[in-house]
């Protein structure tokens, strides 16, 4: 590792190797290889002659095929500082390790050709990485919620006590969000294409030129293309380049996976303050350089600050793609080298964080239950009312009895600092006419959960499980959280 130079914290700090190789160098230009050799390939298997003789030959191809991973760097390094053009420098090196076919690389395409079909490459496979990573994610919480669907828990509203929920019912709601984010990805999957062969300002004029005018060759030539690389079909019409509005949409779809970690990072860190729920803390883990006690929910806060700048990438694309000229601009090319590569980076690093914490998240039953029971005499009152009714009691002189007990009980917890003792009062008041048994039978919490158990069941089976199944091979994903 250099330490006299800035090296990126996505790359020494958080994105995974995987997602680090698909915007390595390898992979870009050994893509550039592959797109040439379907280029030449494609153009040999529709005839392309000149006086009847084949301008390309399988022996070509071969040659060709030969040398599609063994990039000499090196020597494109020099051309490029030669030339100031990264296409025409590996090109040339390329030819160089292919002398037979040195004349047929790159035969009609623009840089676009090579670059902009690679970009469109590289984010299919990054997101198909991202959503390997959210069904992992999504397996563990599922996991986390089966296993906590009956624990009754405080709900909150305003960030006030609220009707109760369960611990797992509550995860269901961090699932609900990526399942959304699921379906974005598999409906962006389905939809993105190649952008093809399609020339230098997009009317694949050269390629007319080099077929005589024959428009059928001319477009199998850029469907075949796009067979070669593993997608259907490529866009209908393009500029130079494809249209920057994929980019955007890329990269909105990253911001919406982004903002559902976002809120399960606050909802931890919340939950942790609360001492209710924890993220992962290691034995010999430091949460503060001066307060050796502390346990700090670095790991939720570091998501948080990784998906706030994945968010906030968003607007990068949007504004380029805004200001486009005509069949294609320049200013793109900065731009895009750096934000959509960090989204997808940046985004790695979101999702190794919450795979970490959703498959060793730390409950605490007992601080839990001490919550739900400081709150639930207040909830239940309702519930002892009807029953004290039933019994043969006013229901307006019950009303005002609890009233002046829950004043006094709420005083007693705010003004003095100790417990509830609304249940207290109401079993030493014998106008309830309750038993200590019936008023403990009515106060339970799992009577005041609904059907949150069952929703988890539900819901893990008709919308979870199904992701789960159809992408079992993202189950072999571990995160490997370092700092």
């Amino acid at each position: 590792m250099s330490t006299d130079r800035y090296t990126s914290p996505l790359s020494e700090r958080y994105a995974s190797k995987e997602m680090q190789y698909i915007f390595s160098q390898d992979m870009k230009f050994k893509t550039w290889r592959r797109l040439w050799i379907a280029l030449a390939e494609t153009e040999m298997e529709l005839g392309l002659s000149e006086n009847g003789k084949p301008v390309i030959t399988q022996e070509q191809i071969d040659e060709l095929k030969a040398h599609v991973d063994d990039i000499n760097y090196d020597v494109a390094r020099e051309r490029e500082k030669l030339v100031r053009h990264d296409v025409m420098s590996h090109v040339y090196a390329y030819g160089l390790q292919c002398p037979h076919a040195k004349g047929i690389i790159h035969l009609g395409a623009t840089s676009c050709y090579v670059g902009d079909n690679t970009d469109i490459i590289i984010m299919r496979d990054a997101l198909l990485l991202t959503k390997k990573k959210i069904v992992t994610v999504l397996n563990h919480l599922s996991n986390f919620a089966m296993k906590y669907k009956d624990m009754p828990t405080l709900g909150f509203t305003h960030f006030q006590p609220a009707q109760l929920t369960t611990v797992g019912k509550r995860a269901t709601l961090w699932m609900q969000d990526l399942v959304l984010d699921i379906e974005n990805i598999d409906f962006l999957l389905s939809k993105l294409k190649l952008r093809g062969v399609k020339g230098t300002t997009g009317t694949q004029a050269s390629f007319m030129n080099l077929f005589e005018g024959d428009e059928s060759k001319v477009k199998a030539l850029d469907t075949y293309v796009a067979e070669k690389m593993g997608f259907e079909k490529s866009y209908g019409v393009t500029g130079q380049t494809y249209p920057r509005k994929i980019d955007s949409i890329v990269l909105n779809t990253l911001s919406e996976v982004a903002q559902s970690a976002y809120k399960f990072s606050n909802d931890l860190r919340l939950l942790q303050s609360m001492k209710e729920v924890e993220e992962p803390f290691e034995k010999h883990q430091i949460g503060s350089s001066a307060m050796a006690y502390k346990r700090n929910p670095m790991r939720s806060e570091r998501m948080g600050a990784l998906a706030r700048t994945v968010v906030v990438n968003a607007l990068n694309p949007a504004i380029t793609a805004s200001t486009q000229w005509f069949e294609r601009t320049l200013d793109d090319s900065a731009n895009k080298r750096i934000s959509v590569a960090e989204a997808f980076l940046a985004l790695d690093g979101v999702l190794n964080l919450y795979i970490n914490i959703a498959e060793n998240m730390v409950v605490y039953d007992k601080v839990i239950a001490k919550h739900v029971n400081e709150e639930l005499p207040f909830m239940a009152t309702e519930n002892i009312m009807m029953e004290s009714v039933k019994k043969g009691c006013d229901r307006q002189e019950l009303h005002e009895r609890i009233r002046e007990h829950s004043m006094a009980a709420a005083q007693r917890v705010k003004g003095e600092g100790l417990n509830n003792d609304l249940i207290e009062r109401i079993m030493a008041d014998d106008y309830f006419r309750l038993s200590r048994e019936e008023i403990l039978a009515i106060i339970d919490p799992q009577k005041f959960v609904g059907r949150a158990p069952s929703q988890v069941v539900e819901f893990i089976a008709e919308y979870v499980s199904p992701i789960i199944d159809e992408n079992k091979d993202a189950l072999e994903i571990k995160s490997e959280i370092t700092v």
